[in-house]
């Protein structure tokens, strides 16, 4: 019978916690082509992406997809971190003054 009550109060206690408010979309573009794409977006939370990508050495047998872009988001210390980085036929290759270098 403690369970019960103990399970009550903490079920309780979660729903009452407060919530944060979901954010909204300040701003989104995207431009989709068949060898190349872009877009970007902000949302009121401080979270911010873009993006471009396209298609090098089209029809060969080398054929690989190059993006460059950038995210940003506020963490839970109040920080805003952004991430630059490029991702193509070497991998994803992200940099950032929070991240650590090779």
């Amino acid at each position: 019978m403690k369970f019960v009550i103990v399970f009550a109060a903490l079920f309780a206690v979660a729903l009452a916690a407060p919530r944060p408010e979901d954010a909204q979309v300040l701003r989104s573009e995207s431009i989709v082509g068949p060898e190349s794409f872009s877009y970007a977006y902000e949302t009121s939370d401080g979270v911010s992406a873009n993006a471009e990508g396209h298609l090098n050495n089209v029809g060969s047998e080398n054929e690989a997809i190059q993006v460059r872009g950038s995210y940003s988001f506020v963490a839970d210390d109040g920080q805003t971190y952004t991430v630059n980085y490029i991702a193509d036929e070497n991998g994803f290759q992200p940099q950032g003054a929070h991240l650590p270098q090779a």
